[in-house]
């Protein structure tokens, strides 16, 4: 019986892209023990899938962990993260054969320096699996997988009144500053939009969550902070449509197959990360982004704030347009 380590270590988003990978290898390998590990701030992610066999935790002692890993002894390894610290791991684990994730780094440097194009025009998820092709494992085209515990579902009563005959999810968080519409946008689009909503994110964007309800506490819930990644997914889930940034609960959004409008400020779609939902139903999707703006991308991930001081990735975002687009949405319901 064949042993796998599939390695990916952060963060939401990307933990959640590599899902079609776990769930592929286990329809070509039904009987093998399969284990993930990431760090575990991120373990509850995986937790719960039900095609892993062992999730380990990477926490402050990375020896101990690998030590843990070498005890496994196994077979293959998987490598979705392809890091220096990954390497590390694979090093330490010599003999075992592995299989490393093509990041393509210096296309994305000639791009966001040179705005040079040169990435493939393949989705982070269809890369992922051509990491496992040698194996003979091909994607099944079911999309994201993302498995939330019974301990975690939202229950009707912690839901305003007002919105439980259905609510638009508006993701207001990011990693990074230059992925965030600025305050007086997502007022202006709360504003825009005539329907219950909920603002999601985390503690760290409780304030702004605090600031955007005020504008009508009745129609804007802020539940950034109030419930825990899992939770927050379950929000996702329940929502008739999600208005989100580059970040981790746009691609939940898409494991439950939501119509989504993913907001775009200093990343962009071609980098491939954009809602991916395989073939299980229309692709239900819009790009909202300020094209033809000589200084975009300017990194793969983002900046504390807009190393040109403009920030006319965001505050040129036509919100007009996201109003329009929610309500279409909102009427193929």
């Amino acid at each position: 019986m064949a042993k796998f380590l599939i390695i990916r270590f952060s963060s939401i988003g990307d933990i959640v892209l590599t899902t079609p990978v776990v769930r592929c290898l286990r329809k070509k390998f039904p009987d093998a023990e399969i284990h993930f590990v990431t760090k575990a701030a991120f373990k509850d992610i995986v937790a719960n899938n039900p095609y892993i066999n062992k999730v380990h935790a990477l926490g402050d002692n990375f020896e101990l962990m690998m030590n843990e890993l070498k005890a496994e002894n196994f077979d293959y390894i998987i490598d979705l993260h392809h890091n220096l610290r990954t390497l590390r791991v694979k090093r330490f684990l010599k003999g075992v054969k592995s299989f490393s994730y093509n990041k393509l780094n210096v296309e994305k440097f000639i791009y966001t320096k040179l705005k040079i194009n040169l990435l493939p025009k393949k989705h982070i998820v269809d890369r992922n699996i051509e990491t496992v092709e040698k194996l003979g494992v091909v994607n099944d085209g079911l999309g994201l997988d993302y498995f939330i515990p019974e301990k975690d579902i939202v229950q009707d009563m912690e839901i305003p009144m007002s919105h439980k005959f259905g609510f638009i999810g508006i993701v207001i968080g990011a990693t990074m500053a230059t992925k965030k519409m600025p305050l007086h946008k997502l007022k202006e689009l709360c504003n825009a939009i005539n329907h219950p909503i909920i603002l999601l994110g985390g503690k760290e964007d409780l304030p702004t969550g605090y600031a955007v309800s005020q504008l009508d506490d009745t129609k804007i819930y802020n539940a950034c902070g109030k419930f825990n990644l899992n939770e927050s997914a379950d929000l996702v889930r329940k929502a008739k449509l999600i208005i989100s940034h580059d970040t981790g609960l746009m691609h939940i959004a898409a494991a439950f197959q939501k119509p989504i409008i993913a907001v775009w400020g200093n990343t962009v779609p071609e980098f491939g990360m954009y809602p991916y939902y395989g073939v299980r139903s229309p692709q239900e999707f819009s790009n909202i982004e300020v094209k033809k703006l000589s200084c975009r991308p300017c990194s793969k991930i983002g900046y504390d704030k807009c190393p040109k001081k403009h920030f006319k990735c965001m505050e040129e975002i036509n919100i007009k347009e996201i109003a329009d687009l929610a309500y279409k949405y909102l009427g193929n319901k």
